[in-house]
């Protein structure tokens, strides 16, 4: 779209250096400095913190104690007794690494075992788990379509999903952000050019905190002749009276091709899964590169996972709790001003604009003993940079009172839009 083509050359114009030829630097230094020094000057510049995670939501940041409001443990299981001790007893019995890729000699029956749990939870056939959800999301997508296929993707996807689509072969439509019609007048003019298709989506936005239309892209999909792909990463343990997901919430389960999701969110632990058919679990499994030539999960890892799995059915009031959490604090932050995306997810996009502001806001809020990471380009679009609040179980009233109250504060630091 010409909005999105648009915030594509703002952004490529403020990272300018990053892409200079090399003939314009004396050396690789003066490129890295050049390139560097853009970034300071647009407030876009990492660097390494050391975070220590610690129980109740509390985290250290360079020796700072600070209420964690930039996580994405939704239910609080990474410290759960039962996960803890998964991942100690495999630990003690299978050591520290696999020693190879699952496709060699790293498939464990700890992995066997969670695949089959996984599979159970989001009621489909099979499953398949990886090293990272990135990992995931690469191998899934761009082992599925060729330069016949073409891909239809939503503007505001996830890095992954967008990088598994790049990687593919297969022409890319990029629809705007949850924006049915215009993605059901791609289809009508594009779709008979290609072979197979594949709509490509999250279903809660990790940077928006919002949800996909999935109903109406289920529908699209079946009248369309594509599969369904969406990305459940910031939706399990959430949604569905079982924790599946905003799938399962909305009645979908059997209407999605494949379903993607991560081990790192409200799971607790690190890695990625694909459940689908078992055609589509074979078929990745071999040409799926970011599976096949990637070491696989150790033990401790897939066993901690599994126990976590196990408990997140039973987490029906927590994850009630957290919603009803995230909807009362996006009205009172709306109240004084904020503007907020999202309705009911346990992610709370405050948006600013600048850069400038997000970080100033965020150190406000260190300052209080917050804190709420500063979201800026490329991560979001330009003119975008925002608060990100992540809710988790874990908080209590108290340090919820303590957010809104800093927040309020803050209005002097940047007037709310």
């Amino acid at each position: 779209t010409a909005a999105s083509k648009g915030r594509r050359e703002t952004l490529a114009e403020t990272l300018k250096p990053l892409s200079l030829h090399f003939s314009e630097c004396h050396s690789w230094e003066d490129f890295l400095d050049d390139s560097l020094a853009s970034l300071d000057r647009n407030y876009l510049r990492r660097r390494k913190l050391v975070t220590t995670h610690l129980p109740g939501a509390w985290v250290e940041r360079d020796g700072q104690m600070l209420v964690n409001f930039g996580g994405n443990d939704y239910l609080g299981l990474r410290n759960h007794t039962q996960v803890v001790a998964a991942a100690i007893t495999a630990l003690q019995a299978d050591g520290v690494g696999s020693g190879a890729s699952p496709a060699v000699c790293g498939y464990s029956l700890e992995q066997l075992r969670l695949e089959a749990r996984l599979a159970q939870l989001n009621q489909s056939p099979a499953a398949l788990v990886f090293s990272s959800g990135y990992a995931c999301n690469l191998a899934t997508i761009s082992s599925l379509v060729s330069d016949q296929d073409v891909l239809y993707s939503d503007a505001l996807n996830h890095a992954s999903l967008i990088d598994g689509c790049r990687l593919s072969k297969a022409s890319r439509q990029i629809y705007p952000h949850n924006d049915v019609q215009r993605l059901r007048e791609c289809l009508a003019n594009t779709r008979q050019r290609f072979q197979r298709g594949l709509i490509v989506t999250e279903s809660v936005f990790s940077m928006d905190g919002d949800t996909a239309p999935l109903v109406e892209l289920a529908e699209l999909a079946e009248q369309y002749n594509c599969g369904l792909i969406v990305d459940e990463a910031h939706a399990t343990g959430i949604y569905g009276a079982r924790g599946a997901g905003l799938i399962e919430g909305l009645g979908l389960t059997g209407r999605v091709f494949a379903k993607l999701g991560t081990l790192s969110k409200a799971i607790g632990c690190l890695g990625g899964y694909l459940c689908g058919s078992q055609n589509l679990i074979d078929h990745v499994l071999n040409f799926g590169r970011a599976y096949m030539f990637s070491t696989a999960l150790p033990s401790s890892v897939l066993s901690a996972a599994t126990a976590s799995v196990e408990l997140i059915e039973s987490r029906v009031a927590e994850r009630s709790a957290l919603r009803s959490m995230a909807i009362r604090i996006r009205l009172d932050l709306r109240g004084m001003g904020w503007r907020v995306l999202g309705e009911d997810s346990p992610i709370l996009p405050v948006v600013l604009g600048d850069e400038r502001t997000a970080l100033e806001l965020c150190t406000a809020l260190r300052a209080a003993g917050l804190f709420v990471p500063a979201i800026r380009p490329p991560t979001v679009p330009v003119g975008t940079s925002r608060l990100r609040i992540s809710l988790s179980c874990e908080h209590t009233e108290t340090q919820i009172e303590s957010l809104l109250n800093a927040l309020a504060r803050c209005r002097s630091v940047a007037p709310p839009l």
